[in-house]
């Protein structure tokens, strides 16, 4: 048996310097949110969630310093339960658009049976407590804040830049969203993925 014809480990995945960098500050921090275990035992960003977009800076010193705060922690203006509206709708927000809904396959099967295709329940509810909850917003422009803000974990400076208004206007989109939030959750029951 030759060198080259040995099987040999599967490699692990190269981590880059930015993430390695940000996962030692939110650990300097104590904001472990973001962070897990990959299957060799090494924590990692979760990708895909506002929490690690978010950038941190750890000096040599081991001072951390957030570079974009969350404006549903950052607005002092806002109530505990319009944070908690707020926190719900992201969660929401994340879980489809971290998993989605996958479609039917549309592959020609041979033997003419039927394609079985199942979504979890937990992604069903989940989708339709998102659309029932962008309902209950009425407007789109709120919608498009909340979506922002909460969902893409954007800052209000960077919206008001993209849309090119005065960042006033964003902040009141914001709260009135999380006003309307907080009566519609309040007569939802809990979701499922808490």
């Amino acid at each position: 048996m030759s060198k080259s014809t040995k099987s040999r480990k599967p490699e692990k995945p190269k981590i880059s310097k930015d993430e390695k960098e940000q996962v030692r500050a939110r650990r300097a921090a104590g904001h472990h949110e973001a962070l897990q275990f990959d299957e060799y035992g090494r924590q990692r960003l979760i990708h895909g969630t506002a929490e690690s977009v978010r950038k941190y800076d750890l000096s040599k010193t081991g001072i951390v310093r957030v570079r974009n705060v969350d404006p549903l922690k950052g607005i002092s203006s806002l109530t505990h339960k319009q944070r908690e509206a707020g926190e719900r709708y992201r969660a929401d927000f994340e879980l489809a658009a971290r998993e989605g809904l996958k479609g039917a396959s549309t592959d020609v099967r041979v033997d003419g049976g039927s394609i079985v295709q199942t979504v979890s329940a937990r992604l069903i509810d989940n989708h339709a407590e998102l659309a029932i909850a962008r309902d209950a917003l009425v407007y789109p422009e709120i919608v498009s804040v909340l979506n922002a803000v909460c969902g893409l974990g954007m800052s209000i400076k960077e919206l008001a830049t993209r849309e090119h208004v005065v960042r006033d206007i964003p902040v009141q989109l914001l709260r009135m969203g999380l006003e309307r939030l907080v009566v519609h959750y309040r007569s939802r029951p809990a979701t499922r993925h808490g």
